[in-house]
């Protein structure tokens, strides 16, 4: 498996850059968009064309995840009807809010499948993803992909109160969001972490390698990198815009 960043910053893109999104390439060449945010489309033609997208699949319904997702969906319709593409894009989104679940079908274009706690997909025969449902404001979940090798965990948007030991562990790559610097994480907040909240979990599932994401544009890497590692001894990196990372 292949991940690729497309996108890592929220709640909105740094310059160049682009809120969340990533692409999982799997052994027999499929290709998986995991969420698609502000940003994110331009950066995925870097790399694919849309329309040989064979999947998405939406951790939960923020504007910062989804914006792109609706300028995906012309994309999809003008493959098809050009005959670049012949069938629907397969969509996975939880099904609340309610009001922006409906938004993700496009005529005949978008085929909507519903992401919640018992979600088990085949993406072709090695590899699957598992959901695991975090601690958020609205239905949000974590991502676990598997192909019998090798594991890559996507924790999404996430509290500190998530149910971490239910994941996978020793996962090969874990991303994990730190929307905060330590100092900086507001006494109310109960559905992000900070840096040093994703080096605690990453050793609690024993992660063999730690890519921290949904970073805040404005902060300084290095001083996120420098609080991750005062805690998390193990392989550690900042997501960027064009980072890949390959299983093999």
């Amino acid at each position: 498996m292949q991940i690729t960043v497309l996108g890592c910053h929220s709640p909105f893109p740094a310059q160049d850059g682009a809120t969340p999104g990533y692409l999982v390439t799997t052994k027999s060449e499929k290709k998986v968009l995991i969420d698609c945010g502000s940003g994110v489309l331009a950066q995925l033609i870097k790399y694919i064309p849309p329309y040989k997208l064979d999947m998405v699949v939406l951790s939960h319904l923020h504007h910062d995840h989804i914006a792109d997702f609706f300028v995906l969906q012309y994309a999809i319709m003008f493959a098809i009807k050009q005959g670049l593409r012949t069938k629907p894009l397969e969509v996975y989104a939880p099904s609340e809010p309610h009001d922006w679940a409906k938004k993700l079908s496009y005529h005949d274009y978008i085929r909507v499948h519903e992401l919640n706690e018992k979600t088990s997909i085949s993406i072709d025969e090695y590899t699957k993803i598992r959901t695991y449902r975090t601690k958020h404001s609205i239905p949000c979940f974590a991502l676990e992909f598997n192909d019998f090798k090798h594991t890559i965990l996507y924790g999404a948007d996430s509290g500190y109160q998530t149910a971490w030991d239910e994941m996978k562990m020793n996962p090969d790559i874990f991303l994990c969001e730190a929307t905060y610097l330590q100092a900086d994480m507001p006494l109310e907040s109960m559905d992000h972490l900070t840096t040093l909240q994703a080096g605690e979990i990453a050793n609690q599932l024993h992660a063999k390698q730690l890519v921290v994401t949904h970073l805040y544009p404005f902060y300084d890497r290095n001083q996120l990198l420098t609080e991750v590692m005062s805690i998390y001894k193990g392989e550690c990196s900042l997501a960027q815009t064009g980072l890949q990372l390959r299983l093999s």
